[in-house]
């Protein structure tokens, strides 16, 4: 990658060309269940470097706002959530989800209540989570609505964990098929989990005998909401021979979907800043979710509070990730982790804040989709800076978007199965 091109992806903040882009975009916020009734207590967060405040009205509308009151720059985060608006502290000027100057205790003329408006952004509630849109009023796009949101809300689990770790590591992570097969051995390679077993096994429903073939060919095709790839894998002592093929969508501008036996997992590398990310992880089944909240916490390793505590991935290198190493030498565990989400925010974290992909990589082709990735990003914000759309931006119905893990026998072309007529892939029919 050229030292141009990692600049471009280091920084999202507001005048930078991906900020920029990624502004564009609706983006998740929070969870719905992080203001789970009206007038409940504000949440402050941040995306993109924004410092936001997101509260539910007394009629239970949510609005996102600028955390900083823009009469004297007090916190909203801090204020009282009441009488249809969120009224800040030092002043007690209040405002309703829209940014509407409802009252000015201190100023009893009402003329700069009709002239001026508190910044806040257009919010919508969907799937679980509650979105927003921070960029140029202008240049709203539709927005988008994911299978997941399909789902009955008994059918979905929906997580946020902020990690300390650029969102471009934590998204390659989702594109990079053979990890999977090393990272994850616990639950997933059969030749370690099997055979040297594991320490309290978490979850064995990625456990595939394909995932013994560490080296997976990749087939990668660009979409119009990203690309996605196909991880090409030879199952061991079939007759007639077959191959395991695993079908993981990416879309711009940090997502993708995982599927499993009996759910699918669409994730969000939301950055919050250069330096951090809020991950959404989202399980959805339209049939019957196998697991609660508290079950996928234990799956993906978070319900150990020394590595997830009120939203966010707490282990460190203070405290060496409390890696397991006797567990590593007894050979009862891979990694000395627990659970897929802390292996993947254990190495992200681990990296460094932004890494080094000039100097630091050399890539190999299993890491084509990560290169592919990286190109798909770079392309939307060319598009946008030559006043284009950026990639997927346009598709208000994305439950189109399809991933999968099937077997194949012979030669038959894994593209048989994945239907391809569909609009997201052809590029027109939803798209303006």
């Amino acid at each position: 990658m050229r030292h141009e091109e990692n600049e471009i992806l280091a920084h999202v903040g507001r005048g930078t060309p991906l900020g920029d882009t990624l502004r564009r975009y609706w983006h998740p916020v929070a969870t719905s269940a992080e203001l789970p009734h009206p007038d409940c207590d504000p949440l402050r967060t941040k995306v993109l470097g924004e410092r936001l405040v997101a509260f539910r009205d007394s009629a239970g509308k949510v609005g996102v706002m600028n955390e900083l009151c823009m009469h004297r720059g007090a916190s909203l985060a801090l204020g009282r959530v009441e009488d249809g608006g969120i009224r800040c502290l030092y002043h007690g000027w209040k405002f309703s989800v829209d940014g509407k100057i409802l009252e000015t205790p201190n100023l009893a003329e009402p003329r700069i209540r009709e002239r001026l408006n508190a910044p806040a952004y257009p919010v919508r509630e969907s799937g679980g989570v509650v979105w927003a849109y921070l960029g140029p009023a202008e240049l709203e796009p539709p927005f988008r609505r994911f299978a997941f949101a399909d789902a009955a809300d008994e059918n979905r689990v929906v997580l946020r964990i902020n990690v300390k770790a650029n969102f471009l590591p934590l998204w390659e992570g989702g594109a990079d098929t053979s990890h999977v097969t090393m990272l994850h051995s616990n639950v997933a390679r059969p030749s370690w989990a099997l055979k040297d077993g594991m320490d309290g096994p978490i979850v064995t429903d990625l456990l595939n005998p394909a995932f013994d073939d560490t080296a997976p060919t990749l087939e990668i095709e660009n979409t119009s909401f990203g690309f996605h790839y196909a991880g090409i894998r030879q199952i061991a002592d079939t007759s007639p021979a077959k191959r395991n093929i695993r079908v993981v969508p990416i879309f711009m501008p940090y997502g993708r979907m995982i599927p499993f036996n009996d759910f699918f997992t669409t994730i969000f590398e939301v950055p919050r800043d250069e330096e951090s990310t809020s991950t959404y992880l989202i399980d959805a089944s339209f049939t019957q979710l196998p697991h609660d909240r508290a079950g996928r916490l234990k799956r993906s390793g978070l319900a150990d509070s020394r590595f997830y505590e009120d939203n966010n991935f707490v282990a460190s290198w203070e405290n060496d990730f409390y890696q397991d190493r006797t567990a590593m030498r007894q050979r009862k565990n891979w990694t000395g982790f627990s659970g897929i989400t802390q292996e993947d925010f254990v190495i992200a974290t681990a990296m460094g804040v932004v890494p080094d992909r000039v100097n630091g990589e050399h890539l190999v082709p299993a890491d084509m989709a990560i290169m592919r990735l990286r190109r798909r990003l770079l392309d939307s914000v060319e598009l946008n800076q030559t006043g284009g759309t950026p990639l997927g931006l346009m598709y208000e119905d994305m439950t189109e978007m399809l991933a999968r893990d099937f077997d194949l026998e012979g030669d038959r072309p894994w593209q048989d199965v994945v239907p391809h007529d569909s609009v997201l892939y052809k590029g027109s029919g939803n798209s303006r």
